[in-house]
């Protein structure tokens, strides 16, 4: 396998009330796999218009591999307020560009070399981006590591996606805010956190399950352990990113044959860095 690296769906602009920034998960997440040397791919699409044109400007900047088609949809935005704990709300934009994505021969090209690819279920909210997310993954080599991070965002889901979603998965990646959805989604809200977690790994043969807690720390449920690490105190500026830096940098280590506590610490040590700057792309 070669060290190809993709973030499959919605790539936009996170607005903020002074400025925006580059954003959506599996845009961050091809940055920051990229940024632990891999060659970390964006799969998405944008409009053609004055904010596609920007974002193309700023991959290259920041030398970031794309295979991004062009339609004639608005390029996608978040509108973002940060809470007194630096905490992100969401107002996320609709019939935009990264929801209406077309399989292209590139895209399929890309798939075949693919060594592993994160996906979520906002960039499923449409048939089209559905359909288009699921021809990429079944495109994929066999031995394909399939990220499932769930990135449950206001009403945008649905148990039929995340059912087909973890029936493709090898890993899955979700919060303390997502867990309690699915203990609702599955009948499973008297059982406990890490109950829950090992639950849908059997439920779903999945070979890791990732659960971050915010400042209440993270677990990693692998088939021979499981990792618990405290998350650090720092100053923070912004949240938003951190969890998708987490993923990066997990998968990134767990691809080298790191050991899976080493591999959480790295992980919990490049979020926590993500916390302290402003946007969900920082550089190291």
């Amino acid at each position: 396998m070669n060290n190809i690296i993709v973030g499959l769906g919605e790539i936009l602009w996170d607005i903020f009330s002074d400025q925006k920034v580059l954003g959506g998960a599996p845009a961050n997440f091809a940055y920051h796999v990229s940024q632990q040397g891999y060659k970390g791919y964006i799969v998405s699409s944008i409009g053609n218009d004055e904010f596609g044109s920007e974002i193309i400007s700023l991959l290259k900047d920041k030398n970031l591999n794309y295979i991004i088609d062009i339609n004639d949809y608005p390029t996608g935005v978040v509108n973002i307020k940060l809470n007194s704990y630096g905490e992100p709300q969401y107002e996320i934009v609709e019939d935009v560009a990264w929801e209406n994505m077309l399989f292209t021969k590139e895209m399929e090209d890309l798939a075949r070399k693919t060594s592993a690819v994160c996906f979520g279920t906002l960039a499923q909210r449409s048939l089209l981006s559905h359909n288009t997310i699921n021809k990429f993954l079944n495109t994929v080599p066999e031995n394909c590591i399939k990220i499932f991070d769930i990135n449950l965002r206001q009403n945008f889901y649905s148990k039929s996606i995340i059912q087909g979603s973890l029936e493709k998965a090898d890993i899955l990646k979700l919060n303390d805010h997502e867990i309690n959805v699915m203990a609702e989604l599955y009948n499973m809200k008297e059982m406990k956190e890490q109950e829950i977690c090992l639950k849908l790994k059997d439920l779903f043969s999945l070979e890791i399950v990732i659960l971050t807690k915010g400042t209440n720390g993270s677990f990693i449920f692998s088939n021979n352990e499981i990792s618990f690490l405290h998350t650090p105190k720092v100053n923070v500026v912004d949240t938003v990113g951190a969890g998708d830096a987490f993923t990066a940098a997990f998968i990134t280590s767990y691809l080298k044959g790191k050991p899976i506590k080493e591999a959480h610490k790295s992980a919990v040590e490049v979020s926590a860095f993500v916390c302290r700057q402003q946007g969900a792309m920082p550089k190291f």
